[in-house]
């Protein structure tokens, strides 16, 4: 993978991601058929985002990742189907399961932050601390030619940095300029201020109210005299 004609959609991402967690989760019941694949590409849990990808779509991918030499169809004598594996790490001793346990997660859930990542691999790779998973997405992210990993700018209201796969190019993420806190004396006066007009408000409506009963009063006195 280290051409740019390697860069995948998010279909071939979604769909690549599905083939390595069945992989290493099911191994049972891998390599999947078409419906098994899909069913994975569209489940609802630990997928973000969820999606309703079509049978025909996943042929699409599937095609282009055999292309890419990503994927693989079988067409064995003992399945009445053809059934679909991914080639990831085949042919890289870099790739171990720690690391592609980490893509797979990045694939399959969007940017995560390395404690996410840490739990969210638990299936496939357990790590057992921070570094360790922090040594392996420092290795992912230090590639040569093509880094697979990188480390997103802080974003506001996030208190860690997430880390993002590289497999479809570079992550584009809007970074907000940081607001700053208003000082406690800014905070205290613009309270201040909203008490007054409050009181100013509640004092207007009573005036009007006064007028309404001064001259609903006034009416019914003109009915005795």
């Amino acid at each position: 993978m280290t051409a740019d004609d390697t860069l995948l959609n998010p279909v071939e991402v979604r769909v690549l991601g599905s083939l390595i967690e069945k992989d290493i989760t099911t191994p049972d019941y891998y390599p999947l058929t078409l419906n098994a694949l899909t069913n994975a590409c569209n489940q609802t849990s630990n997928r973000d985002p969820v999606l309703a990808l079509g049978e025909q779509t996943i042929v699409r991918a599937l095609d282009s990742l055999r292309e890419k030499k990503l994927a693989l169809q079988f067409n064995g004598a003992d399945s009445r189907v053809p059934k679909y594996a991914h080639r990831l790490g085949v042919e890289d001793p870099d790739l171990g399961r720690p690391e592609i346990s980490v893509l797979c997660v990045l694939m399959l859930r969007g940017p995560q932050t390395i404690g996410e990542i840490r739990g969210r691999t638990g299936r496939m790779h357990e790590f057992p601390n921070l570094e360790e998973a922090q040594a392996v997405l420092d290795g992912l992210a230090s590639r040569s030619p093509r880094p697979l990993v990188s480390r997103l700018p802080r974003q506001t209201g996030f208190k860690e940095q997430r880390y993002a796969h590289l497999l479809s190019g570079e992550v584009s993420i809007v970074v907000e300029e940081a607001i700053p806190r208003p000082e406690p004396a800014r905070l205290a006066v613009l309270q201040e201020n909203e008490r007054l007009a409050k009181l100013e408000a509640d004092v207007a409506a009573l005036r009007t109210e006064m007028a309404e009963l001064k001259i609903q009063f006034a009416e019914f006195r003109k009915q005795f005299e």
